[in-house]
């Protein structure tokens, strides 16, 4: 074949190939990998993470906090329950709001980690909820202050470093307050093994 049959050959498949990098760069989400968050391109990978995370904490508290009004035994727990709700749920939508002005799709779901722990929490009953709970509840809040402290000082994104430093004050009062119940807890069944024991 002469080369004059080849030209538009090579014409058209570099026009193919300029065309299909042009739909990459104007859509670039259009390949990803199928992850239930979609990340804004200019966050940091600690921003990415602290996001994702803040979104899967804050939807475990208010799950954790259903179960506790449900089936906590004392009153303290089960007060401390619907803060939880109240705090975090108040907490969910000012994170979505901010993800969304990011251009970040959040995880709608619990990780698989929140999952098997409101499952073994739904499995308890009485005062035995009471101290797993409670007990879960000073952990989780330890992480949390721990790391909205850090992006609270340490973030590169303003809205999000904003967010953390809003939030922090709640969650240091919420610590304070899973610690102080859970030495009630731990105190009240001292008391009912010392009785039975008598």
């Amino acid at each position: 074949m002469t080369r004059s049959f080849y030209r538009p050959l090579i014409c058209l498949a570099v026009a193919g190939l300029l065309m299909t990098f042009a739909a990459a760069q104007q859509n670039p989400n259009s390949m990803g990998s199928g992850s239930s968050m979609g990340t804004s391109s200019r966050l940091t990978a600690n921003d990415q993470r602290f996001i994702k995370e803040a979104a899967e904490g804050g939807m475990a508290e208010v799950e954790f906090g259903k179960l506790a009004v449900q089936k906590a035994y004392s009153d303290d727990v089960k007060q401390f329950g619907q803060r939880m709700i109240d705090d975090h749920s108040k907490a969910n939508n000012n994170l979505k709001q901010v993800a969304s002005a990011l251009g970040v799709n959040l995880p709608q779901h619990l990780s698989a980690k929140d999952e098997a722990t409101k499952e073994r929490l739904a499995k308890l009953a009485g005062d035995q909820f009471d101290k797993a709970y409670v007990r879960d509840m000073v952990k989780n809040h330890k992480a949390d202050v721990a790391a909205f402290r850090t992006e609270s000082s340490t973030g590169r994104d303003a809205s999000l470093k904003s967010f953390a430093m809003q939030l922090l004050p709640t969650l240091r009062d919420h610590l304070k307050n899973a610690e102080n119940i859970e030495s009630k807890v731990l105190q009240a069944r001292a008391t009912m093994a010392a009785k039975s024991s008598q």
